[in-house]
Parts: structure tokens; C-alpha cells; sequence
């Protein structure tokens, strides 16, 4: 009997089949408050890039606008038409959601702000609603570090799966020595806003 070339994938993981990128709330009013917004935002156009990269759904929201402006120029330059909402939860925004399920995706990476009211709200109800869902703990923020903290212990305790950035970018890609890989792997090396006077 041959042997397979690798042994089956687990359905723990995303790919770049199965899970769409959702970005919440990344607003010019909103940012500026957020702990370390600097780098969650950094953080979430790596994601965003890497998303393209590799063919993947990417959608975003924005809360509203009126009052919080719109998503920082970084990002929107890369994301389509960006819905609205009022509601806390990206669950106000149902037909993002409806078109990934008909493009049969069933995983969604959480990405923005604030940790602990849109993303945490949007968490859960994704979850309720039978989806798989990850959060990308580099790439959310809250003003405090009291609700990020509390907001990533109950999402986990909830059932999303904590990861990060890089984790979810190579878990994306899945394997070496593709054009897809080293695009990805030129992300994964970006210096981190703060650091780029540091030499390893």
C-alpha cells in the first residue's frame, strides 16, 4: 500500500479554502485610543495582505462611521466597500456573512477593535451561529488592558481559538517553496512598528 505524502490535515486548522478574514471596526477616532494601536493596526494590514496573497475572503465593518469616523486610510485602501452598523456586533451586518456561507466558507479570523465590545460581541455570535472562529490576539485592541485581557479569556473560554499574526499567516499558506510562501514569508519579516531600529 503507497503512503500518502502527508498525513491528513487537521480540522483544527484554517485554509486558505475554508476562512475569510474579517477586519472590525479599524476607525481613524476609534484607533488613536486603542493600547499599542500602532501595531494592531500593523498586525491587521499584514493580514490583510497575506489574505490576497493567497486568494482569500476579506470583509470589514464599521461602527458608526458618522461618529467614528472611517477605517484608517492603511486599510481601507485595500478592503472593498465597507458596511455599516450600529449594533456592537458585526451580526448587524448579516449579508457579510450570508455571501461567505453561499462561497462555502465556515471559518472567520477576527481582527480590530475594541477587543472586549465589537470583536468579542461579534465572537460570539459568530460561535452561536455555528461558525469556527479565530481571533488574532496581535491584531485586536481595547483602550485598557483589563477588558483585552478579561475580552480574550472569555472569547477562548467561549470556544473562538486564540492565535496570532504569523501563526495564522503560515497556517494560510500551508506549505514552502510556492510564489504564495515567499510573498508570505516577506510579511512574517516586517519589522514591527518600534522596532526597526533593532538588529537582531
Amino acid at each position: 500500500m503507497s503512503q500518502p505524502d502527508r498525513l491528513p490535515r487537521s480540522p483544527e486548522m484554517m485554509s486558505r479554502g475554508d476562512t475569510a478574514l474579517l477586519v472590525v471596526d479599524v476607525q481613524e477616532r476609534l484607533v488613536p485610543a486603542v493600547a499599542d494601536h500602532r501595531r494592531v493596526v500593523w498586525n491587521t494590514r499584514r493580514l490583510i495582505d497575506g489574505a490576497k496573497v493567497l486568494g482569500m475572503p476579506v470583509v470589514a465593518t464599521e461602527q458608526y462611521p458618522k461618529g467614528l469616523g472611517p477605517t484608517v486610510p492603511e486599510l481601507a485602501e485595500r478592503l472593498g466597500t465597507i458596511p455599516s452598523k450600529l449594533t456592537f456586533t458585526c451580526g448587524g451586518c448579516p449579508a457579510v456573512f450570508e455571501d461567505l456561507d453561499r462561497r462555502g466558507i465556515h471559518k472567520v479570523l477576527v481582527c480590530g477593535m475594541e477587543a472586549h465590545v465589537c470583536v468579542q460581541q461579534t465572537v460570539l455570535d459568530l460561535l452561536a451561529s455555528g461558525w469556527r472562529v479565530y481571533v488574532a490576539v496581535d491584531a485586536v485592541g481595547s483602550r485598557f488592558e483589563v477588558d483585552y485581557r478579561t475580552a480574550l479569556g472569555r472569547m477562548d473560554s467561549a470556544g473562538a481559538t486564540l492565535t496570532t499574526t504569523e501563526a495564522a499567516l503560515f497556517e494560510w499558506c500551508d506549505a514552502a517553496g510556492t510564489p504564495e510562501f515567499k510573498r508570505i514569508s516577506q510579511l512574517a519579516r516586517e519589522r514591527a512598528p518600534g522596532d526597526e531600529g533593532v538588529t537582531g
